[in-house]
This record gives structure tokens, C-alpha cells and sequence, in this order.
């Protein structure tokens, strides 16, 4: 089918490339993120990061928990996200060491999956919905495929980093399976909702294990992706 854009010219690239923003080469200099390629990304990254600190840093030097609360601002737009973070039992030393150690990263969606940074780390990240493609056992005992995911996935999780940043039924499941002695080295759980995502993350608190959550009904994968991501980057800078 012919359509009315087959008949005009199609404008070169070059044409419609325009910066965004003001190119700043100290910010540029200063950009050690992983993610930021460009010297426009890096300009965009590292003037976010210097609002953010703004915001949130009280000292004069930051915190390792200040610096995944930054990533958490910027990748929401909100920076009352920072009232609602929550670290317990020293997780970001215990996540740097798992990083470093190159354990796998258990997620319970894709879009975490995408989120996480491919650089920086040797860690394999896995989605649990791998583990029951047909649904065969969320079927069988009537429950989500996340949570069947982290069940069947039972025998790799210990000292591994989990992410979830949706399913409330998976952080559920990962609680379950540590009251039964299975311990990750690291949970990250920010899901959202109305149903089970603050009640969710209230468990994960209550956990002997290093997390890393929100508190309420907010959250969602770019929280998630944001702290592992940060996470990363610290463990990264600790190796140069």
C-alpha cells in the first residue's frame, strides 16, 4: 500500500539533529556512568546527578545510601522518593560485594531486566519468567508467574542480588522461601500497587537479609533498576 509519506522527501539525518542541552565539558569530565556514551548524555546524567545532590545530600560528603537515593529521584522526577527510602542491614556494602563476587541478579520482570546496566559488572541477570514460560506452575497452584519464577529459581537464590520492581506476590515469595533458610545476599524491593505493595515491602524490611525498599504504595522498575544500577557504579569505582 502507497501512503502519502512514500511521496515526499525524506529529510537527511543530519538535517534533524539538534542537542538538547548546553554541552558542558566539566560535566562531561566528571561523568564516570556507565550508561551516559555521549557527551550529550553525559551532560544530561551529570546535570541531574548535581540537582539531585542538591536535594539530598546533608553533609559534606555523600553517603553510599545517598547516592542510590539520588539515582531513585532522578529516575522518578521526584524528590519526595527520598523520604520514602528505606536501607537495612548495611545494603549497599553487602550489594557491592555481591557485584564484585559476580553473583546473578534475579528480577521479576523484563523491563528490570532492560533497566540494569550490561557494563560495569560480570553479574548474569536472569527474569524469573524464564523459569515457568507456559505458567505450567503458576497454573497448578494458582499463583503469579513471578512468584512461581522466584519459587522455582529456589536453589540459585542464595547470595544472589534479587530486583523486583513490580510484583508484590514475588517479594512475598522471596520472604517465604528466607523464613525457610534461603538467603540472598541482597534484595532490592520497590513494587507498586495497591495490593500488597507496602505490605510487601514491610516484610522484606523484617528480613534478616541487606534490602534495600520503599516505604507505601509507590515504587516501580525504575526505582529498582536505579538502585542496582547505582549499586554497580559504586562497586565499579572501587575497583579503578
Amino acid at each position: 500500500m502507497t501512503t502519502e509519506n512514500n511521496n515526499k522527501d525524506i529529510p537527511e539525518l543530519e538535517d534533524l539533529v539538534e542537542m538538547t542541552v548546553n554541552i558542558d565539558q566539566e560535566l562531561i569530565k566528571d561523568c564516570s556512568d556507565s550508561g551516559a556514551r555521549t557527551d550529550e548524555a553525559k551532560t544530561i546524567y551529570m546535570t541531574s546527578r548535581r540537582i539531585a545532590h542538591d536535594l539530598i545530600v546533608k553533609g559534606e560528603k555523600e553517603t553510599p545510601e545517598e547516592r542510590v537515593t539520588q539515582r531513585c529521584v532522578i529516575s522518578t522526577g521526584d524528590p519526595s522518593v527520598a523520604d520514602i527510602m528505606s536501607y537495612t542491614n548495611n545494603p549497599v556494602e553487602a550489594g557491592v560485594e555481591a557485584i564484585k563476587n559476580g553473583a546473578p541478579i534475579f528480577v521479576d520482570i523484563n523491563m528490570v531486566k532492560a533497566g540494569i546496566t550490561k557494563k560495569g559488572h560480570n553479574c548474569e541477570v536472569l527474569c524469573v519468567l524464564d523459569e515457568d514460560q507456559n505458567a505450567e506452575v503458576a497454573k497448578k497452584y494458582g499463583i503469579t508467574r513471578t512468584a512461581a519464577g522466584f519459587l522455582l529459581a529456589r536453589d540459585r537464590l542464595e547470595g544472589s542480588i534479587v530486583a523486583i520492581g513490580n510484583a508484590p506476590s514475588a517479594a512475598l515469595a522471596v520472604c517465604r522461601m528466607i523464613e525457610h533458610g534461603i538467603k540472598p545476599a541482597l534484595i532490592v524491593g520497590t513494587p507498586v500497587g495497591f495490593v500488597n505493595a507496602a505490605e510487601s515491602k514491610e516484610e522484606v524490611r523484617k528480613m534478616d537479609v541487606p534490602s534495600i525498599t520503599c516505604i507505601g504504595t509507590r515504587g516501580g522498575t525504575p526505582m529498582a533498576v536505579a538502585c542496582v544500577n547505582e549499586i554497580v557504579a559504586i562497586a565499579k569505582e572501587r575497583d579503578e
